[in-house]
C-alpha cells in the first residue's frame, strides 16, 4: 500500500521574510541530491480543522463566507485555525462547529487529512466526519460573529447533491471539496472504515 512518509532535508540557511497575525514567511534554503542547494519559499501556518457534519438524513452542513484572497463567496464546511493551546484537534473542530454553525455532535471520527498546498506552505487540515448532530439552542451559544462571520447562512445539502457540487466546480474550497468525497467515498462501507477521532496525525 501507498503511504506518505515524514523527511527533512538539510537546511542549511532560513530567512524570515515575513510575519503577520497568522502567518509567516520564511525562505529556506535547501540541500537537494548531487550537493546542490535550492531557495524554497513558503508559508508557516499553525493548521486547520474543519467538520463534515452528517445529518440523519443524509445532508452536509455548509455555510457560505467570503474570502478575501479569492474575491469569492465560498460554501465551506465549518472550519477554523488550531489556535488554542493544548486543545485537541477534535475539540477544535466541536469548537469550530458550534461558533460558526450552532450545532454539537455526539459521535466524531476523523475523516481525511490534508496538505492543501505542500508546494507553498507546511498547512495541515484534519477534517472530522460528525454525526448525531443536533442545535445547539441559542441562550447556551453565546459566541459572537465578527467580520467575514457575520451573517453566514447555513445549508443542509444532500450528500449526493454536495458531491456533484463539488464534481461539476460549483464548490471549490479544498477541505469542503475533499471531505465531501471522502464522506461519499465512505458512506459505500457504511462508515466503517474511518479512523477513531483522536487518531495520530503522520
Amino acid at each position: 500500500m501507498i503511504r506518505d512518509t515524514p523527511e527533512a532535508w538539510d537546511v542549511v540557511g532560513s530567512k524570515h521574510r515575513f510575519k503577520g497575525r497568522v502567518i509567516e514567511v520564511r525562505t529556506d534554503t535547501v540541500r537537494m541530491p548531487r550537493d546542490e542547494v535550492a531557495d524554497r519559499d513558503y508559508v508557516v501556518h499553525p493548521g486547520s480543522v474543519a467538520v463534515l457534519a452528517l445529518d440523519a438524513d443524509d445532508r452536509v452542513l455548509l455555510i457560505r463566507q467570503y474570502r478575501h484572497p479569492t474575491r469569492h463567496l465560498l460554501w465551506e464546511l465549518p472550519a477554523g485555525l488550531r489556535d488554542v493551546q493544548g486543545e485537541s484537534l477534535v475539540a477544535g473542530a466541536a469548537r469550530e462547529l458550534a461558533e460558526e454553525a450552532g450545532y454539537r455532535a455526539a459521535t466524531w471520527h476523523t475523516l481525511v487529512d490534508l496538505f492543501p498546498s505542500p508546494g507553498m506552505t507546511d498547512e495541515r487540515i484534519r477534517v472530522f466526519l460528525a454525526r448525531d448532530v443536533s442545535k445547539i439552542p441559542d441562550h447556551e451559544n453565546g459566541f459572537v460573529h465578527r467580520h467575514e462571520e457575520i451573517d453566514m447562512p447555513v445549508e443542509w445539502v444532500p450528500l449526493a447533491d454536495a458531491v456533484e457540487a463539488a464534481l461539476m466546480g460549483m464548490i471549490h474550497n479544498s477541505p469542503t471539496v475533499a471531505g465531501i468525497l471522502a464522506a461519499y467515498a465512505a458512506s459505500v462501507e457504511g462508515y466503517a472504515l474511518l479512523r477513531p477521532a483522536d487518531a495520530p496525525e503522520v
